[in-house]
């Protein structure tokens, strides 16, 4: 029970930081990268191999991916079908699919399913958003690059990811080495030491404020004020629309109760930072992205998962 305080420590907590730590210039845009940086790069990684060590290996491992397309591609779909294409603005509709397509399933997801799950919980959270980390390469960049040429009439516009390598082998896909690496000690039959599990629950916290403070960083609460009206569409797909689709289809399909309460867990999951910073990459608009990630990112913390917690614990 006393778990539920995590959501306050480690999510709610570094949010707040973040956003302070800004609004008084207490923390440069290099510091805050930085930041990123190492919660990617090596708490991301350490913590992938000490889950995946002591993962079961089930049918869970095949499961895991396929939902982590479903959670990607279904609101994506639903998305541009229902609300997306009624934008008149390509810039605007671009937004909003990467809106729709990308949830906080990888660092927000993960450590709410550590909270009610630990290990496994966190294990099977992380399977699924290295897939959506593979589609935002393969599906949502490309999209907001379209989005983008199609607003300002160019034929053809040259990615602003150099190349493939740069895209697939940059050191931000660490985590999937240490997911490998995890999975073999694990199929090895190598025991990990109990210390390694203290371990682990460190680096969760740690990890938890090297990557919600970086986030608050980027609130901007005034023009957060002026895009709520565009967004009610959003928050239903994202609390509403996704979830009842993943549930029911997780009810026919998954038997294991841990990965399947995951799968719920992750489906409620709020609109991505990856949104916001696609936009910007690709010059589309930025503002309707970031009032969705902080509307329904504020609405997960005080409301949907305190709710999940009680209902899946």
């Amino acid at each position: 029970m006393l778990r539920i305080l995590f959501v306050l420590t480690d999510l709610v907590a570094p949010l707040i930081c973040g956003y302070f730590l800004k609004e008084h210039h207490l923390l440069s845009q290099r510091v805050n990268d930085l930041l990123i940086k190492l919660n990617i790069i090596c708490i991301n990684t350490l913590l992938s191999l000490l889950a995946f060590w002591v993962l079961p290996l089930d049918s869970g491992l095949l499961i895991a991916p396929l939902f982590g397309c479903f959670l990607v591609l279904f609101p994506g779909l639903v998305g541009y079908a229902l609300f997306a294409r009624r934008l008149r603005s390509p810039l605007d509709r671009g937004a909003y699919m990467g809106s729709a397509f990308l949830s906080n399933i990888g660092t927000l997801g993960g450590v709410c399913a550590f909270i009610l799950y630990n290990e496994q919980g966190f294990a099977y959270a992380q399977l699924i958003a290295t897939i959506q980390n593979f589609l935002l390469c393969i599906v949502v960049f490309p999209l907001a690059q379209y989005y983008h040429a199609q607003a300002t009439h160019a034929a053809r516009q040259t990615s602003r990811l150099t190349s493939l390598r740069q895209m697939f082998l940059s050191p931000n896909q660490l985590c999937i080495v240490g997911m490998a690496a995890g999975l073999a000690l694990n199929a090895a039959g190598v025991a990990r030491p109990a210390a390694l599990g203290t371990l682990f629950e460190s680096l969760v916290h740690i990890g938890a404020w090297s990557a919600m403070l970086p986030v608050g960083f980027f609130i901007d609460l005034h023009t957060t004020r002026r895009y709520l009206p565009h967004i009610h569409s959003l928050t239903a797909l994202r609390f509403l629309i996704t979830p009842a689709a993943a549930l029911a289809l997780a009810s026919l399909l998954v038997s294991d109760s841990i990965l399947r309460h995951t799968i719920i867990i992750l489906s409620f999951a709020p609109t991505a930072i990856n949104a916001v910073l696609a936009a910007r990459l690709y010059r589309l608009n930025v503002n309707l992205p970031a009032a969705s990630f902080l509307v329904t990112t504020a609405a997960y913390l005080i409301l949907i998962f305190p709710c999940l917690f009680f209902l899946l614990r």
